[in-house]
């Protein structure tokens, strides 16, 4: 990592390579950045579709390089940087090239499997990654850790779950904790019947009681798929067994993750509710600096409760630890399906009971076709997402 100090006493930057510049995590980044002037440079932005909004946060941001991922988008991100010495480019191989910026810090924060490849760019280049887009290890697990090993490379955990249990740990190792516990808020359907939640709207999904996030994420949240989707990411990040990983609906989201230790400690990260608290605590790693957040007030909050997750009514995280135990190809199937169902969904195609069975439905048709094996590369696990998707597009049919 680049020290903020140099032998001489001058501040120096640390150089940053943003990943998803223009969601939910991506607009957390720059507003720490810029709550922090002086401390970082930003050398490279990416974005999805939207150009003049990657536009805007490049030359907010002093980026040199900006790329989409879009090419309906190129247009106006070009017409946009035009004249600010900002170069940019469109595609696959421009995501990857930013990806492979010379930076300190690359943070992966695109939603999707379409992250997948810029974050594994940057592993190849020995980067320090804040990892945001959870999709990389669900889809990836085994080869991105074993490239994390050979490359030299490190991951942060940016999830608010995940970073929370990575400050509770410490340097302690993996292997002295007995159970490690991501929390969930619940969202939007916590006392909902399982009849009400199959009926849900697109706008009641979406309309999440404690986090501000991207549809694709909101969706995920609100069927608790996100959980599974952390425990899986947990599971790599953590090298822990999969027994030892719990879920507890916690609707304050004030604790964000918990590590119990065999003599019966317990120590938990707790945060308010901001992305900003773990997007700081990564931009600054090892050191600190001001996120804009408060810390919790526990006084104002009297009481912290927590409560089983009921499967019955949230099959979706059943569906997803089963995955996990499976192993194999079984996660990548698992996301690659529930990308396609999510997607559906907001498109107004099905409702939201049937999440949780396309998802099912596309796992069982690639286990009796035996199309489940363990990816030993990216791009064996790239096979199996795009089988899992063509299954479960063929289901929706």
């Amino acid at each position: 990592m680049t020290s903020h100090k140099s032998r001489a006493g001058a501040s120096v930057r640390k150089r940053i390579v943003l990943l998803g510049a223009t969601g939910s995590i991506g607009k957390s980044c720059a507003s720490v950045i810029l709550a922090n002037p002086g401390r970082f440079q930003v050398e490279a932005v990416v974005g999805g579709r939207d150009g003049a909004a990657l536009a805007r946060t490049a030359r907010e941001l002093g980026a040199k390089f900006a790329a989409i991922s879009e090419a309906s988008g190129y247009a106006d991100l070009k017409a946009a940087l035009a004249g600010s010495g900002i170069e940019a480019a469109c595609g696959k191989e421009a995501m990857e090239a930013a990806a492979r910026w010379p930076a300190d810090l690359v943070v992966s924060a695109i939603v999707g499997a379409v992250g997948l490849g810029p974050t594994f760019a940057a592993i190849e280049c020995g980067r320090t990654i804040a990892l945001a887009n959870k999709e990389t290890l669900v889809c990836a697990g085994t080869p991105v850790t074993k490239a994390v090993q050979k490359y030299g490379a490190t991951l942060l955990p940016l999830d608010s779950e995940h970073n929370a249990i990575f400050q509770a740990l410490g340097s302690r190792d993996a292997s002295e904790v007995t159970v490690m516990t991501i929390t969930a808020s619940g969202g939007p359907f916590r006392e909902w019947s399982a009849e009400r939640i199959a009926k849900a709207t697109r706008a009641e999904a979406l309309a999440h009681p404690k986090w501000s996030m991207g549809p694709k994420i909101s969706i995920d949240s609100a069927s608790l798929m996100n959980k599974g989707l952390e425990l899986i990411e947990a599971h790599h990040l953590f090298a822990i067994s999969p027994s030892k990983l719990a879920v507890v609906v916690h609707p304050q989201s004030i604790v964000h993750g918990l590590i119990a230790f065999e003599d019966g400690s317990t120590i938990a990260g707790l945060a308010n509710p901001d992305m900003r608290t773990a997007v700081a605590h990564c931009l600054a790693h090892p050191g600190r600096v001001a996120s804009g957040v408060p810390a919790p007030d526990l006084i104002a909050l009297a009481k912290l409760t927590f409560e089983p997750v009921d499967l019955d009514r949230f099959p979706a995280l059943r569906i997803a630890r089963e995955a996990l135990a499976e192993g194999a190809g079984a996660p990548t199937a698992l996301n690659a399906a529930n990308e396609i169902a999510v997607a559906a969904f907001l498109d107004g195609k099905i409702a939201f009971g049937d999440l949780p069975v396309i998802v099912e439905r596309t796992l069982n048709a690639m286990r009796a076709a035996k199309e489940i094996d363990t990816p030993d590369d990216v791009a064996a696990a790239l096979a199996i997402h795009h089988i899992a998707r063509d299954r479960a597009t063929a289901l929706l049919a």
